[in-house]
């Protein structure tokens, strides 16, 4: 069980916030599987108060879409509270203030880890928020900017003090973006100094790497988010394994067959045949991952424009699928 303000959870795994990933379908496919909590995609306040349509498509969600927590992102205290005057229309249960994107083009602006320059600032906006939000409010931070930076404890404890109830910490600095090795040091004394939980993010890949981030740093919960590209079983997986070791069979041929069919279609239903469609091929390119000589069938989902075109390939791809299991590095 996981609680982050008035949010219980009865799983302390959840899915998190990926940009042009985390739309409707992708989360109502992991929920299907056991997924307890998931992330929209990551919303631009900027883009939100300037009525950007694509924006408007990424808070697309339905009853059983819950609970959901929406991330924004963004530096200017006024901007974030029109947004948080917009969010009122939808129907969320969490807010999460993005300070951990390592994008370029997104610290260049000022925004995401960019924050954690200034902690002082990061501080203020967070109590902004805090105090225009219908919901709890979380931030999701980093290590650091670099490694001569690591001040994730500093910025854990200011926040913690402006209101945040809840603290998501991904174990690298913004220099190594998504590479090099996760600091469980860094995780672990962010959690003994706070009293609000902490969710850790970083290389949660397989049941057994997440299992060894709760031991490694004693973290309240673990937020999934590569780890569940074309892989929505993981949320099948990891609560039997943190309970007692269990480690399910992973799937087989039919199974994913079937979960890509029901995901296309769910694509379909939300952007219609052609741009749903066009969105699936990413999807398929994960799912797919593993299969020997797949280059000829992934080279034909990127061509494929149509439901029948898509579901011919699929079928392809169940006949020679077989069961997929984590590599030695996930292990």
């Amino acid at each position: 069980m996981l609680t982050i303000g008035t949010v219980v959870l009865p799983s302390p795994c959840l899915l998190a916030p990926l940009a042009g990933v985390s739309d409707l379908p992708f989360r109502t496919v992991n929920r299907s599987f056991g997924c307890a909590f998931a992330f929209a995609e990551m919303i631009s306040a900027r883009a939100l108060v300037y009525q950007n349509r694509n924006t408007a498509t990424m808070l697309s969600s339905l009853p059983a879409d819950k609970p959901l927590g929406v991330q924004l992102l963004g530096n200017d205290p006024e901007v974030m509270k029109k947004a948080l005057e917009i969010l009122r229309n939808h129907e969320f249960d969490l807010l999460d203030i993005n300070a951990a994107c390592p994008v370029g083009k997104v610290t260049g602006r000022g925004e995401g880890a960019s924050l954690l320059r200034d902690s002082k600032a990061l501080a203020e906006l967070v109590r902004t928020v805090v105090a225009h939000s219908p919901v709890p409010v979380t931030l999701k931070i980093r290590a650091g900017w670099d490694d001569t930076s690591l001040n994730a404890r500093e910025v854990a404890l200011r926040t913690q003090e402006a209101g945040i109830s809840g603290l998501f910490l991904h174990g690298r600095t913004r220099a190594q973006g998504y590479s090099g090795r996760v600091n469980y040091r860094i995780i672990r004394e962010v959690k003994e100094a706070l009293d609000i939980p902490v969710i850790a993010s970083g290389d949660a890949l397989s049941p057994r790497l997440i299992k060894k981030m709760f031991d490694e740093t004693g973290c309240d919960g673990v937020a999934i988010a590569r780890g569940a590209l074309g892989n929505p079983w993981i949320f099948r997986e990891v609560d039997p394994y943190l309970r007692n070791g269990t480690l399910l069979p992973r799937p087989e041929g039919e199974e994913i067959a079937r979960t890509m069919q029901t995901h296309l279609d769910l694509c379909i239903d939300h952007y219609g045949e052609g741009v749903g469609t066009l969105v699936f091929r990413k999807f398929f390119a994960w799912y797919v991952r593993g299969i020997a000589d797949i280059k000829v069938l992934k080279e034909k989902a990127f061509r494929a424009t149509t439901r029948e075109q898509m579901l011919g390939i699929i079928r392809e791809a169940g006949d020679t699928r077989e069961p997929v299991y984590y590599s030695a590095h996930y292990r």
